[in-house]
């Protein structure tokens, strides 16, 4: 019977947060309230705060959806995330390898485009969720860092802002690509320009 009760119990989590990035993506996360999700949702408001304390917890675990979607590990000394492969492919920094990793993660925006979305308005209006987005800004760029300072590449006073702006590249590309309707990333120019960019950002190119 506990079993049960705990399988019901997760059914319901899930449900909460599909919920809740469907309307976040369809009618805003200014305008989608906790009795919007809970009602969408087919529960109550005292079920939602069961789960979860305020919106602001409902898009942290969103967030940790995104991060699972895109490999992203728990880092034990800072409680953050990080992706290995990434931190790989920097210190490498081969244009083939920056662009195998970019493509990797290319091929996963349809599935993390309401996530980005939702994350993204709700960034813009809720302080809280800003510097929750952010910190998880920093945690992708702490993996580019991670990279540089183990191949020694470019000078070190530097290295974190060229992850700021090797991040941002690919932040708004895919956000290009997201509200555009998509581009076919095998063949684009657009994605060519965004491997250039991390190669001569982050990569080996930049040496040159």
């Amino acid at each position: 019977m506990a079993n049960l009760r705990q399988k019901q119990k997760e059914s319901t989590r899930k449900r909460l947060l599909e919920v809740a990035l469907d309307l976040f993506v369809t009618n805003g996360y200014v305008a989608t309230t906790i009795d919007d999700i809970a009602t969408g949702a087919g529960t109550t408001r005292v079920t939602f705060y069961a789960h979860f304390e305020s919106r602001q917890d409902l898009m942290r675990a969103l967030i940790g959806e995104l991060n699972e979607i895109l490999d992203r590990r728990a880092r034990p000394d800072t409680g953050g995330s990080t992706a290995s492969p990434l931190v790989d492919a920097v210190r490498i920094g081969s244009r083939g390898l920056l662009a195998d990793w970019l493509l990797n993660q290319a091929r996963r925006w349809p599935r993390i485009r309401p996530y980005i979305i939702a994350a993204t308005e709700a960034a813009a209006v809720d302080p809280d969720i800003r510097t929750l987005f952010y910190a998880w800004v920093e945690e992708v760029v702490a993996d580019v860092v991670e990279g540089l300072d183990a191949a020694d590449r470019f000078d070190p006073a530097a290295r974190h802002f060229r992850g700021e702006l090797a991040f941002a590249n690919l932040d708004q590309t895919a956000l290009y690509w997201m509200r555009n309707g998509g581009f076919d990333i095998d063949t684009a120019p657009e994605f060519d320009v965004m491997v250039e960019a991390w190669w001569r950002l982050v990569g080996t190119g930049g040496l040159r």
